[in-house]
């Protein structure tokens, strides 16, 4: 028996490759139902929250006819609009080329530096903060991306690597630069131009058909994983044989359930460290809330990272909601 733990995207996704090759698999999850970090739950109410907010913006085409299938065809392509509040000036995003509606002499500082950095060697780039600095500017990565970073990922930049990066931060031609800091029209070039939302359900819709027919065992939570004996145990005092085992269990809390684990393994799942999302959700029943998807906060009196408006997902929910998303260690 292949058992898969954990009914998240990482644990539907498992499944669905062993399914498509011919290979059963049963699921394990500690929950009571599947999604993992991307449930949806329904509230009496009529609002539908999920576990954070997640919408899905993949580029692969496999992926993207899966996921439309799932849900037969019912889902919403969304335009991104998103915005950024910085000491009470509201900006569109990405910040670094729309400058257009901050203090002058704060525009002036930024574009000085940020010019500079494009005509200057980067030199050795050790880290996040590195990097930053070489492609933005001092004035601009200290004031948006480093205070940003902090609040979401909770360290400093400069204990951060690059290699995570990808396109996620924009970096824009020179020409962009200085025409976003005269002109509030600028064209739309986050790395998220487009995304996709079920019109129904909430994200967890696209897992739900993966696991439908499969045999799902909920409120099972690992306690003991014996490779010697081929066995899991689970907290429900359930012990269940397997031939082989796919985990999508956060190492840090796998390691330690596997007796004889070297100590030098241990310790070093130990030092893996993550940041704790807290999501706080709140349903608003009127239209008008926001004309943006979601919205970046860098002030650091602000506790929360960004708040994102999910009621401009689908047209056929009559709930409204939003979200405000809060990181810590």
């Amino acid at each position: 028996m292949i058992a898969v733990l954990g009914a998240g995207m990482a644990g539907c996704g498992a499944y669905t490759r062993l399914k498509t090759e011919g290979v059963e698999a049963t699921v394990f999850d500690m929950r009571a139902h599947i999604g993992g970090h991307t449930a949806s739950y329904q509230h009496a109410t009529g609002f539908t929250f999920d576990e954070g907010p997640h919408i899905s913006f993949t580029k692969d085409p496999r992926i993207k006819a899966m996921f439309a299938a799932n849900v037969k065809g019912e889902f919403e392509t969304i335009h991104a609009k998103v915005n950024n509040l910085w000491q009470g000036h509201w900006i569109k995003h990405p910040a670094q080329c729309n400058l257009h509606g901050l203090p002058e002499d704060m525009v002036v500082r930024i574009l000085q530096d940020l010019i500079d950095a494009n005509y200057r060697e980067a030199g050795e780039i050790r880290n996040y903060e590195d990097w930053l600095i070489a492609s933005f500017g001092r004035p601009f990565a200290e004031t948006f991306p480093m205070q940003y970073g902090k609040k979401y990922h909770t360290v400093e930049a400069r204990l951060m690597s690059t290699d995570w990066l990808g396109p996620r931060l924009y970096k824009p031609k020179l020409e962009e630069v200085l025409r976003g800091a005269i002109s509030a029209s600028t064209p739309d070039v986050h790395y998220i131009q487009e995304f996709f939302y079920p019109s129904r359900g909430g994200f967890v819709s696209y897992l739900e058909p993966m696991l439908r027919g499969v045999p799902v065992r909920l409120s099972h939570r690992l306690t003991r994983l014996d490779p010697r004996g081929r066995t899991l145990l689970f907290s429900n005092g359930q012990e269940v044989p397997y031939d082989h085992v796919i985990s999508s269990i956060p190492l840090p809390e796998l390691i330690p359930l596997i007796p004889g684990t070297p100590q030098d393994v241990r310790d070093a799942a130990a030092t893996l460290s993550c940041s704790t999302c807290v999501i706080v959700n709140i349903g608003i029943d009127r239209e008008d809330v926001s004309e943006w998807h979601w919205t970046y906060f860098y002030d650091q009196d602000y506790c929360f990272s960004r708040i994102s408006f999910p009621h401009l997902l689908s047209p056929h929910n009559e709930s409204r909601c939003g979200k405000l998303m809060r990181l810590k260690q």
